[in-house]
């Protein structure tokens, strides 16, 4: 068991975090910070934290671990304004779905004053705020953790334990290697299905008066965050690239066998598509 766990962030993942590690006493005892008062009061009644404070220094004080659980381009000044304050010994993870950029700024960053170890639990939700925490969004979900060759191997054990102590599966990526992953397992999804709404929609909302649970199940994670998916594209920007360089060959081929009437070719990519997404349903 943790001692004290500092969680910087009351939104969905680190609500959700709180509220997990209370229920399944992860740590003694769970504090929350967050930039408003309103948003660490609410956090406190929701039952997320022991104690929800303002005062980042308050908020670090004595903590042996702490979670970075606001957007990632916030993270970098948030280890700016803690590093001062930091326990000696304490270890500091994230929540961000980038990996490489954080992770390499923020070990840097922390040099000599704490051990940072980068994590990516894979538990979102197109809804966001910490009316959206739920005390089991980790149960069975798959966290990343993306150590560097120079991690404390120490701090690596504590977080992967952690993790796990949440309800995730824990599963290990080198920073570049989850960004090319991820680029295509969760934002490439997510472009593709804002781009069908708007191609959908091009000319207004009218044709989603006839829509069915298949194209709402397809394009739910198109009401995510626009700001948040925003900085994601940004910060991830070269795999994401790639993996749309990929998309558009496939569309292609796809293109072409329609016009041309492939039967053969579309019903092979079908047929494929349909038993990778069968070994996927196995799986879960």
């Amino acid at each position: 068991m943790l001692g004290k766990l500092s969680i910087l962030g009351p939104g969905l993942l680190g609500g959700s975090i709180g509220l997990a590690a209370r229920q399944r006493k992860v740590a003694k005892r769970v504090v929350i910070w967050a930039r408003r008062p309103d948003a660490a009061d609410q956090a406190y009644k929701l039952g997320a934290a022991d104690e929800a404070v303002t005062d980042l220094a308050k908020a670090v004080a004595d903590a042996e671990l702490v979670v970075l659980a606001t957007p990632i381009g916030a993270m970098r000044g948030l280890v700016d304004q803690i590093r001062p304050v930091l326990p000696a010994g304490c270890i500091v993870t994230d929540v961000g779905s980038v990996k490489y950029t954080i992770v390499t700024a923020l070990s840097d960053a922390l040099e000599g004053h704490a051990r940072f170890v980068g994590s990516h639990p894979m538990a979102g939700s197109e809804q966001s705020g910490i009316d959206a925490a739920r005390r089991d969004l980790f149960d069975n979900a798959v966290c990343i953790v993306t150590p560097r060759e120079d991690t404390d191997k120490a701090a690596l054990n504590i977080v992967y334990d952690f993790w796990k102590a949440l309800g995730c599966s824990v599963k290990t990526l080198a920073p570049l290697e989850h960004d090319e992953i991820v680029a295509r397992i969760s934002h490439l999804p997510h472009i593709v299905a804002a781009t069908v709404i708007n191609v959908v929609c091009n000319d207004g909302a009218h044709p989603l008066n006839f829509v069915g649970p298949g194209f709402k199940d397809f394009t739910r994670i198109a009401s995510g965050p626009f700001d948040m998916w925003t900085e994601i594209c940004l910060e991830n920007r070269e795999e994401i690239g790639r993996a749309l360089d990929q998309l558009i060959e496939e569309l292609a081929k796809v293109r072409a066998a329609v016009e041309n009437s492939d039967a053969v070719e579309l019903r092979t990519m079908l047929k494929r598509a349909k038993h990778f997404r069968d070994e996927l349903r196995f799986r879960t």
